[in-house]
């Protein structure tokens, strides 16, 4: 299977069958189960989330119901994907990190391309980490990822590229994260970068954090610290390169 954005707009690199697969489910129960993911993984939130609650919350308690609502999403809204995927072709070289990479969308196009040494994958959720390695195996990519819980776990490593996307509107400080992604970025690298500080008009997102100050902090630390570079393609991700 080539893993480029065709195949991607294509099968979503084979999402179904994995997914199925890891799960021990048939075609016709997994496609039974996509189109409620987002609703399930909903109804796993207690209402509302103290900054101390966050870690143990996408590590202890949202399982594989993230898997669903991931998958859904990315088939879903795969034009807008294939853009981020084309945008991280433009830029990606050297080693990778895919910070919060869920179901490895990113993680395992960034593998297949030449320009790329190594792909660290960092997510909180075990079954995440645990189904994106077994999807790397299915796809003959297994010796160019790595599996990382979180930041401090991917060693001293500097990266060239960093993938983060909807990743930061879910924590507490991400002002904190940016900071110490600056620390870990090598020289001229990039960050492609996303955000989503809204909770949503009838609280539809109750996942994210919107809180006028920490957005105001969040944009004062990135423009502090990073300037954006130019890219072509009509999408809210962007792409950063630290000062």
């Amino acid at each position: 299977m080539a893993i480029d954005v065709a195949e991607f707009l294509r099968t979503g690199f084979d999402v179904k069958s994995h997914l199925a697969t890891y799960l021990h489910l048939t075609p016709e129960q997994l496609e039974n189960r996509l189109p409620h993911g987002t609703d399930v993984l909903a109804a796993l939130h207690p209402g509302s989330l103290n900054a101390s609650d966050v870690t143990s919350f996408y590590e202890e308690e949202v399982g594989v119901a993230h898997l669903f609502e991931l998958a859904a999403w990315h088939l879903s809204s795969s034009d807008y994907i294939a853009d981020t995927l084309r945008l991280q072709k433009m830029f990606a070289r050297g080693n990778v990190i895919d910070f919060g990479g869920g179901i490895g969308t990113h993680a395992l196009a960034a593998a297949a391309l030449t320009e790329v040494e190594h792909v660290y994958f960092v997510d909180l959720n075990p079954q995440n980490r645990k189904f994106v390695k077994e999807r790397s195996k299915l796809l003959g990519l297994e010796d160019s990822i790595s599996f990382h819980r979180d930041l401090q776990s991917t060693g001293n490593i500097q990266f060239d590229t960093l993938v983060c996307l909807d990743v930061l509107e879910h924590l507490p400080n991400p002002s904190e994260q940016i900071l110490a992604f600056h620390k870990r970025l090598a020289p001229k690298s990039i960050a492609l970068l996303n955000w989503y500080f809204f909770k949503g008009n009838d609280g539809e997102y109750p996942f994210h954090f919107d809180d006028p100050q920490l957005v105001e902090q969040f944009f004062r630390t990135i423009q502090k610290n990073f300037i954006e570079r130019f890219h072509p393609f009509l999408i809210t991700t962007r792409a950063y390169q630290p000062i």
